[in-house]
């Protein structure tokens, strides 16, 4: 009889602009590795041209820029499902929390409920959710250095008060859901540790090992 793979896991990563998502993923996938685990990274929006055009319309028409965000969503949906089909995990540098957190919180309750519904149609929701939490007045200039860095100018969501707006909208998304959160301000190596302990894949100091939540 031939074996059915179980899927994979999602494990996203969550957090304001500038809260060092990109960099735990690329940690959390190698420790990971060392692990013996199969890791797949992916990050969103898969298609940068639909990003772009997702920015700069929910500026105008936070509606209009969600259902940008969507169709991306919905369109890198296969490449997901093959990769959760192939690896033990798979950790996606965003999902569809962050519609949610940008430009549903600028929507009214009803708008919201459609949109949710529609992320839900739309892609797998993520099995796991870490939340990087960090103050916006600590994210924009890690913001600026990159942008400086890669030439390239501020992007119309990395405002102070749309940033503040959004991590707000974030920790409430952390309550209702339970997610993991952690303070982002704390060092890399302490973050990585922190992670890989909620995940259940190292002991915690001074205890046995973490289950992890599930």
């Amino acid at each position: 009889m031939r074996r059915v793979r179980r899927r994979g896991r999602l494990v996203a990563l969550e957090g304001i602009d500038g809260a060092g998502k990109s960099s735990l993923a690329r940690s959390l996938a190698a420790a990971l590795r060392r692990r013996g685990l199969s890791v797949r990274l992916r990050r969103e929006p898969a298609d940068r041209r639909i990003g772009l055009l997702a920015q700069h319309a929910g500026t105008r028409d936070p509606w209009t820029g969600a259902i940008y965000f969507t169709v991306d969503r919905h369109l890198a949906r296969a490449g997901l499902e093959r990769d959760l089909a192939r690896y033990d995990i798979v950790l996606t540098d965003r999902s569809y929390f962050s519609t949610l957190a940008y430009q549903g919180s600028l929507l009214p309750a009803e708008e919201l409920r459609r949109l949710t519904e529609l992320e839900h149609r739309a892609t797998r929701g993520p099995d796991l959710v870490i939340l990087l939490d960090l103050p916006v007045d600590l994210a924009l200039p890690r913001v600026g250095s990159r942008a400086a860095r890669l030439g390239l100018a501020r992007g119309p969501l990395e405002r102070t008060r749309t940033l503040a707006r959004v991590a707000r909208s974030y920790r409430e998304l952390s309550r209702r859901h339970r997610w993991i959160v952690l303070d982002a301000r704390r060092p890399r190596p302490e973050l990585l540790r922190q992670a890989l302990v909620r995940l259940g894949l190292e002991a915690p100091r001074g205890g046995p090992r973490a289950k992890g939540n599930r």
